[in-house]
């Protein structure tokens, strides 16, 4: 049987995808492990599904002054201690990672053990990680064509994120029935991640009044954020956080409002939801969904607003447009070619496992 070695953690954005392969990698006959962190959010998520968990070792590599950059290097270096013994243990035919910290010591060993590796890379441009990566690659699959100029001519493949396929199986009827609305009026999902975004729920809130005589909401406003002021509002409603039936409510959604996060804009492209997207400003990260969104807008997928010029009026505004225009952005989302993302990635898996055999 062919084996494969997963792995990515750190954050829900480097697991998931590894999630999404998993159904198709097994289908073709891959048995599958994972390696990650000892606590990271893949320690929890991956044995869930019955595979083979493997924890190892691992540090943030930083670009600014911390403490932990004193001690740090040494997790990494005995992760990659650790991943060099895991691989010559489990004799996988390749390996693919999803990004994080913790996949850099398991691509470098897999590298020195000459195991065939594949990669993606979310964002842009690379982040330090997958930078650290990529010379140990044999393909680097990517979310946004901007990226290909970024890596080596021979390793670059634009594929697209791979999607959980239970998102495309929600039921708008169900998403409806869940929230307690009729199919009356349209739908806004608004998302601002696991944590939340404060400045989005704000000027949602601020203009929910309006929203309202047009729309009926669903707002996903992060843990500890909900407003019990607005609990009774008819039309109206607030979750911290939802699981099992976000693809009910994806499916109820007419339009969405949404960070910028990879992984999150791939999902709204792959289901075709027309969408505003307000990135986390340059000021609270590395700038990643700033460019991640403009290329969303150039490509007419997306309304784009800066955190910065965020203001009740414009969303307002960006809302009736993203509506009124929606079969546009429809329209404009069919003809991408980040479509079939799963199967174009499995098979770059498959050739890099036959180079390997060769």
């Amino acid at each position: 049987m062919k084996k494969i070695v997963l792995t990515g953690g750190g954050t829900a954005g480097h697991v998931t995808p590894n999630i999404a392969l998993i159904p198709e990698l097994q289908k073709q006959g891959y048995e599958v492990h994972y390696i990650g962190s000892y606590e990271g959010i893949e320690s929890r998520l991956i044995p869930e599904l019955g595979i083979p968990y493997y924890g190892i070792s691992s540090g943030k590599l930083r670009r600014y002054i911390d403490p932990k950059n004193l001690s740090d290097p040494f997790k990494v270096i005995r992760g990659y201690g650790q991943a060099r013994k895991l691989l010559k243990l489990l004799r996988p035919d390749v390996v693919f990672s999803k990004g994080g910290f913790v996949s850099v010591p398991v691509v470098v060993a897999a590298k020195s053990r000459h195991i065939p590796c594949v990669i993606h890379e979310s964002d842009m441009t690379p982040g330090l990680a997958n930078k650290i990566c990529i010379p140990c690659a044999d393909r680097v699959c990517t979310n946004f064509p901007e990226t290909l100029k970024h890596l080596p001519e021979h390793k670059g493949v634009l594929t697209g994120s791979p999607i959980r396929q239970e998102l495309f199986q929600g039921s708008k009827e169900k998403g409806l029935a869940f929230c307690g609305f009729t199919d009356e009026k349209p739908v806004i999902l608004i998302i601002g991640g696991s944590l939340g975004a404060v400045r989005v729920n704000e000027a949602v809130r601020a203009i929910l009044p309006q929203l309202l005589e047009r729309f009926q909401i669903i707002h996903l406003c992060g843990k500890g954020k909900m407003d019990d002021s607005l609990k009774d509002t008819k039309g109206y409603v607030q979750f911290e956080y939802i699981k099992e039936e976000l693809r009910d409510l994806m499916a109820a959604a007419d339009i969405m409002i949404s960070r910028a996060g990879a992984n999150a804009i791939c999902e709204i492209l792959a289901l075709r939801k027309p969408n505003i997207l307000i990135p986390l400003s340059a000021q609270a990260s590395r700038g990643d969904q700033i460019l991640n969104a403009a290329s969303f807008e150039k490509q007419g997928y997306s309304i784009v607003i800066q955190e910065e010029e965020l203001t009740n009026e414009k969303l307002l505004n960006a809302v009736n447009t993203a509506f009124e225009e929606k079969d546009r952005f429809i329209k404009a989302m069919q003809r991408s070619q980040l479509n079939n993302s799963i199967e174009k990635i499995v098979e770059l898996i498959n050739v890099s496992a036959k180079n390997k055999k060769k």
